[in-house]
């Protein structure tokens, strides 16, 4: 209990020391008109105030990540409390608060355009074709999971089909509609949930004195794979998601003055963080690794969020809370197909002020979409881990090229870039999926291609600032600039 009450001190006060640190290399200029203003057209670029959008934003990143990841990251024991508590303060927020405002800086730019700016031409399309892979993969593990639990709540009264129809209805009308017709009103109700959901278990964990494993750094898992690299591709959501480099830019477009950057990209990362812990630690109090291995391959992480829902809160709370994990994988699915198509608009040129072009780019995502909720859930989500994690080292590159040719300290995110290019091309060389090579073989290889990335950076770099590129577009002043 020390170690999970700890972790959550440690992440308040990452929050309030380290997230100044980030603010302040990045260097906020309050009075400069953000693109919500100054390009404002009533689709995606709709100034809204802090609140509404602090809770878009945590529920846009918030899916089944910071759940299922750390329910499956539990099977390693104590270890998963520290690269979740690490990992947000000095890679996840990091990641999305560099992210989110060199968007803000650049038009509300995703990040295939950020790429193609300060990486080359080249990186923009290879990243345009992996942040739409990983969106699309986001909004199809997004349908299925959310689908398997309401047809669990219904006991299968309602046939999983209809379920899931119900859901690429409303995907579809919140990725066409104008951002404050539909998230922009219904969130603060999903927020309700998603606040009853991790309070109530983590509530109940410390007043029941749960018994959560302290800090150990063994590794605990049955499998006894390897920590490094699967702990960390297995985490992402709680602890670094490049998923969150897709969503941040909705809200560069609707955030209405830079000094929210913080609280807004910064602050829900951690708060992502912190829903992560109460999951990794329900799962590590209830079930020895054993049984919990047993239940996940048996039913998957959905059947732990049940079983751990009603042991903690009962019956009437145990549904309540397992609604709000239903609400977290379908408020971050809608903003992936959102993203997908806004991607995809930018990309060609391709204006979206009328509905018949949102249409036009929208659809062929959701017949894809369907087609994959045809594959196996675990076979989904090990591609997922990846194309997340390896579109978190892109996004934290990206960070790292705006901060040095800034002239400011561009270690903070070149650091965790160079562990997480180290982390996914392990993976990738080792895994089943990927090349299947040896572990040792892979270390060496990951070595070699992180050192060669890293010498590939300084000398882009050196090459962008001998050019004069200029890191931030320059909007017209806008009259309507709000302060708070």
């Amino acid at each position: 209990m020390i170690t999970f009450l700890l972790s959550f001190v440690l992440l308040l006060i990452g929050y309030s020391t380290y997230g100044k640190v980030v603010e302040r290399v990045f260097g906020v200029k309050d009075s400069r008109p953000t693109p919500a203003y100054a390009m404002k057209d009533g689709i995606d670029y709709v100034p809204m105030n802090n609140k509404k959008n602090s809770l878009i934003q945590l529920l846009n990143i918030a899916g089944v990540g910071p759940i299922f990841g750390p329910i499956m990251g539990a099977l390693y024991g104590p270890v998963a409390f520290v690269w979740i508590v690490i990992g947000a303060i000095f890679a996840g927020a990091v990641h999305d608060y560099l992210t989110g405002m060199i968007s803000i800086r650049n038009r509300g730019a995703h990040i295939p355009e950020l790429a193609g700016k300060f990486l080359g031409t080249f990186s923009k399309h290879i990243v345009n074709v992996f942040s739409i892979l990983l969106l699309i993969l986001v909004g199809t593990v997004f349908i299925t999971s959310p689908a398997a639990l309401i047809n669990d709540l219904a006991n299968g009264t309602i046939p999983l089909t209809i379920i899931i129809f119900a859901i690429f209805v409303y995907y579809i009308l919140s990725t066409i509609l104008p951002i404050d017709k539909i998230i922009g009103r219904i969130y603060p109700i999903f927020g309700a949930f998603l606040i009853i959901s991790a309070v109530g278990v983590g509530a109940m964990l410390v007043v029941t004195g749960a018994p959560i494993p302290e800090l150990t750094f063994t590794n605990m898992h049955p499998d006894n794979i390897p920590i490094f690299p699967l702990l960390f591709l297995t985490i992402s959501c709680g602890a670094l998601s490049g998923f969150h480099a897709t969503q941040s830019p909705i809200i560069s477009r609707t955030l209405q003055n830079e000094k929210s950057g913080r609280k807004i990209f910064y602050g829900m990362m951690i708060a992502e963080a912190a829903i992560a812990m109460i999951w990794a630690a329900a799962a590590m109090s209830l079930f020895d690794g054993r049984d919990l291995n047993s239940i996940i391959n048996s039913g998957g992480p959905a059947a732990i969020v049940s079983e751990v829902s009603t042991l903690m809160l009962g019956a009437i709370g145990g549904t309540l809370a397992i609604i709000g994990v239903i609400i977290l994988p379908i408020t971050s699915g809608d903003t992936a197909f959102r993203s997908a198509r806004m991607i995809i608009a930018d990309y060609l040129n391709f204006s979206q002020i009328k509905l018949p072009n949102r249409l036009i780019i929208a659809a062929p995502l959701f017949v894809i979409a369907f087609i994959l909720t045809k594959i196996d859930f675990t076979l989904l989500w090990r591609y997922f881990s990846w194309a997340n994690q390896s579109t978190a080292v892109i996004a934290l590159w990206i960070a790292s090229m705006y901060l040095i040719v800034k002239g400011a300290n561009h270690w903070i995110s070149t650091i965790p870039a160079l562990f997480m290019t180290m982390a996914t091309t392990t993976y990738i060389m080792n895994a089943p999926i990927g090349f299947n090579l040896p572990i040792t073989v892979s270390y060496i290889i990951a070595f070699a291609v992180s050192i060669i990335f890293l010498f590939l950076f300084f000398k882009k770099a050196k090459q962008n600032i001998a050019s004069g590129l200029e890191i931030d577009y320059t909007h017209p002043k806008s009259p309507n600039q709000a302060t708070g």
